[in-house]
């Protein structure tokens, strides 16, 4: 069973950045492609970013595109997510994620595998 342990959380003013890590206990087929996604109270797990790891294809939505970059460290057991230009509305708890299937849609419920999550707070 993969474990992911995310840190790097903060809080910070708009327009600043952080960097987040994601340490995986292996890598397997389990985790074929990893993400991120991020929660507010109340809502569903957004999808932040994801990448395949072996190819390194890497996944965006819009409201991200440009401003993250989701990357990984093979020899590490790493994946990372820089943010670059923080917004308010990026505020939430951040949760690394893994899956096997290397297709299907970037949803919550297609990943099988989560962290405990980061807090990240951007202030105006």
């Amino acid at each position: 069973q993969v474990q992911l342990a995310e840190s790097g959380g903060g809080s910070v003013q708009a327009g600043e950045f952080l960097r987040l890590s994601c340490v995986a206990s292996e890598l397997t087929s389990d985790t074929n492609v990893m993400g991120w996604f991020r929660q507010t109270s109340g809502t569903e797990r957004e999808f932040v970013s994801a990448i395949t790891w072996s190819t390194g294809a890497t996944y965006y939505p819009p409201s991200v595109q440009g401003r993250f970059t989701i990357s990984r460290d093979t020899a590490k057991n790493t994946l990372y997510l820089q943010m670059n230009s923080l917004r308010p509305d990026d505020t939430g708890v951040y949760y690394c994620a893994a899956r096997r299937r290397v297709s299907g849609r970037l949803t919550q419920g297609e990943f099988d595998y989560w962290g405990q999550g980061t807090q990240v707070t951007v202030s105006s």
